[in-house]
């Protein structure tokens, strides 16, 4: 007899297994749950619409437009559409993360296709070196050689309809930006605010997860080439191939 298991149960177990590899092990203290930046009118800038009120957002890049990243695996590449009108500094931290080559040679640590297809993770800069233990893969973030410390951005989420950029906190409301096959977003821990450098790609439609992690991209050819990832798979290069103009970085 075929054990059923509801599907109620199949989105916890596999929303629970994204959420406690997402980002850090560690414990994650956001101020800035709650705040959200009016955009005002739509020919505002986004260096004009970022709210200096959450602490540390002034310091980190955002991309003020699209641009495009193709990330090539196992000898194919993946083209990305990165949305910084809808999702800035979401954007701006994976196309920042991208030009300073990040990604290039990191392991894919995660793929989950089974009881259904659901994501293919990676970014996780501990996965550079091979000699790494794989079980330890999904608890690091990209270290600020500046700083020392891990780079953390806001969940940032722009509900539909809406001007604003909600930062910090989850929604209830459909967000601009949602999980659709193909979408690529965020990987963090329970933490609203512990997103670093790990990402996702869906790989079903995933409307499940829309309000609570950021998407801030969604791959434009080449999703073939995700369908066929394996765990231990690595991106051998991303490349901003257009749109590199439109990200903003601290002076």
């Amino acid at each position: 007899m075929q054990l059923k298991v509801s599907s109620f149960l199949v989105a916890f177990l596999i929303v629970g297994a994204l959420t406690l590899g997402g980002c850090s092990t560690q414990d994650v203290t956001s101020n800035s749950a709650g705040t959200e930046t009016n955009t005002g009118n739509t020919t505002s800038t986004v260096s004009e619409i970022i709210s200096e009120n959450i602490p540390g957002m002034k310091n980190l890049p955002r991309l003020e437009g699209k641009a495009t990243v193709v990330m090539t695996v196992n000898g194919s590449p993946i083209t990305i559409e990165v949305d910084g009108t809808n999702a800035p500094i979401t954007a701006g931290n994976f196309v920042d993360l991208v030009q300073k080559g990040v990604y290039d040679g990191l392991v894919f640590h995660r793929v989950v296709r089974d009881p259904q297809p659901f994501v293919v993770q990676g970014g996780d800069p501990q996965g550079k070196d091979p000699k790494f233990p794989a079980n330890r893969l999904g608890t690091g973030g990209y270290i600020d050689p500046e700083t020392g410390s891990e780079r953390r951005i806001p969940l940032e989420i722009k509900p539909m309809g809406g001007e604003k950029l909600i930062y910090g906190k989850t929604i209830q409301q459909p967000p601009v930006l949602g999980h659709k096959m193909g979408a690529i977003a965020m990987a963090r821990s329970q933490m609203p605010d512990s997103a670093s450098s790990q990402f996702y790609f869906a790989l079903a439609d995933l409307g499940f997860l829309d309000g609570n992690y950021a998407v801030f991209g969604n791959v434009t050819d080449g999703f073939d080439v995700v369908n066929k990832i394996q765990q231990g798979d690595r991106i051998e290069s991303a490349k901003v191939t257009q749109g590199a103009e439109n990200l903003k970085t601290p002076d």
